[in-house]
């Protein structure tokens, strides 16, 4: 079991306005205010939107860090238009990430990195459904795309690395390939294969040298972070997919961030990148489609209120 210590900075965030607004509202970019009336203001913004589409209206080279992880391709049905991971055609799929990425590098200053985690799947074998798992029920879909041509029944579609690949050949510099093993993984009904226990997490740079702290996050003897994380998954109440584990969240926040700098996740979700960048003194950009997720998303930021950190919500009127 991998166990890690964490150096946090002295930033003390006093007040911390958090605007929502839905695309094509504009919202306010994220920065710091430095300190005003005695209090050190941080200004964050969530944007229910397409990715793509709200980032294209967004400055260059504004945004430090990013963390997210999009919807994986087969796994789930979101119910929302627009959404990613349906697509026929994991190749669509990859596209449309990549379309999505090449304005997340846009916005990124030349030395900010991209933290990507990504999981695989199984091809549906002509079923256009998904049964529930005894062990696992959330799994069960009443849609799913086909088995995509040149691929076999119950094979694994080697997600991942699909958008690896076509990341590095779109121009970003694929830096390191982490492995998020989940020591307390959901159990799978399967008896012909190993249950699987990890998810990849792709760490990408806009430019050959990048802003990286490797003092942050450490191994317990004090050794340079190695590349097997070994982090519990953890719900969050009222999600029923899959959300990021703020432990996941925060090593990748350290280790490519400082205090005051803007950490952006595109494919907010349940907030879980928002709740970690107010807990550490980031500002934050978090763009998601679906209305329903930023709603459980605005929860999570009200809860990540603290003494020191007094969040206030503001929201855009629409034009």
């Amino acid at each position: 079991m991998q166990s890690t210590s964490i150096q946090t900075g002295s930033t003390l965030i006093h007040r911390h306005l958090v605007h929502y607004a839905s695309h094509p509202t504009p919202a306010p970019i994220p920065c710091s205010r430095g300190e005003k009336d005695g209090f050190h203001v941080l200004s964050s913004s969530v944007i229910t939107g397409e990715a793509q589409a709200v980032l294209s209206t967004l400055p260059s080279g504004f945004i430090r860090a990013v963390i997210t992880s999009p919807p994986y391709w087969s796994l789930r049905d979101y119910a929302i238009p627009g959404q990613i991971g349906l697509e026929d055609d994991p190749q669509v799929y990859v596209a449309a990430l990549v379309r999505v990425f090449d304005e997340v590098r846009r916005v990124l200053t030349d030395d900010g990195s991209l933290w990507l985690n990504i999981g695989d799947s199984y091809t549906s074998g002509g079923r256009t459904w998904r049964a529930p798992d005894k062990k696992n029920p959330v799994r069960a879909m009443s849609t799913r795309p086909p088995t995509p041509e040149g691929l076999k029944p119950k094979e694994l579609v080697g997600i991942p690395w699909r958008v690896a690949f076509a990341l590095q050949e779109a121009g970003w510099y694929l830096r390191s390939d982490t492995i998020w093993r989940k020591p307390n993984v959901q159990p799978e009904s399967v008896k012909d294969r190993p249950t699987r226990s990890h998810e990849y997490l792709f760490l990408l740079t806009k430019s050959e040298r990048y802003y990286y702290d490797h003092l942050a996050v450490r191994e317990a003897n004090g050794r340079n972070l190695r590349s097997v994380w070994d982090i519990n998954t953890q719900p969050f109440h009222g999600a029923h997919f899959a959300t990021f584990p703020p432990q996941l969240v925060k090593q990748c926040l350290l280790l490519s961030s400082r205090p005051d700098e803007v950490v952006l996740d595109p494919f907010l979700g349940s907030g879980t990148v928002a709740e970690v960048a107010i807990r550490y003194g980031r500002p934050f950009l978090g763009i998601e489609l679906n209305p329903d997720y930023v709603a459980l998303a605005r929860r999570r930021i009200a809860d990540a209120t603290e003494l020191e950190r007094r969040v206030e919500e503001i929201d855009q009127p629409a034009i």
